[in-house]
């Protein structure tokens, strides 16, 4: 019961997404959700910024209710962690691929799909277009879950693209 819950609320949030994302493709067995964004903002400015989640995730999004506890190492095997009062800890995902102000690449489970059998690899890129950056998104989910993929494909894309959403925002 507990993770149709978790589910549907997270289904809820699916709505925030920006025009630029979508589900790429989608299966019994996964499905890939991409997006971009144009910033008026340097590269290495973004950069910065994607690098310290607590300023732009949406709490809304967390285990703790604060993007504040949440934390980015970024370095080949640095954990995109959160830290939950009470001597708790999440770890979201981890940094399996780094190009300092270019590309960052993560592995792990978002939110409920921490609760299946269920793995992705979230590969963020930032290139410079004139006096700004492109940002653009992509997360790849593969594996087993008890309800269907397909299904949960448009909030995973949801709550991705507000990520990256409010990360840009930063810079308006």
């Amino acid at each position: 019961m507990r993770v149709i819950g978790t589910f549907i609320a997270f289904v809820g949030f699916a709505f925030a997404a920006p025009a630029a994302a979508e589900v790429a493709s989608s299966g019994d067995t996964g499905f890939a959700v991409t997006g971009s964004a144009d910033i008026a903002a340097p590269p290495s400015e973004v950069w910065a910024a994607l690098v310290e989640p607590s300023r732009y995730w949406n709490s809304e999004h967390s285990w703790s209710g604060d993007a504040g506890n949440m934390t980015l190492e970024p370095e080949a095997g640095g954990c995109f962690c959160e830290t939950i009062p009470g001597g708790g800890s999440a770890e979201h995902m981890r940094v399996v691929g780094i190009m300092p102000e270019s590309r960052l690449v993560m592995r792990g489970s978002l939110g409920p799909l921490q609760g299946e059998a269920l793995t992705g690899v979230l590969t963020v890129t930032l290139e410079p277009v004139g006096e700004g950056a492109r940002l653009a998104w992509a997360y790849v989910v593969g594996g087993y879950a008890r309800y269907p993929l397909p299904d949960i494909a448009p909030a995973v894309d949801g709550v991705i693209a507000e990520q990256m959403t409010r990360l840009a925002g930063l810079f308006d």
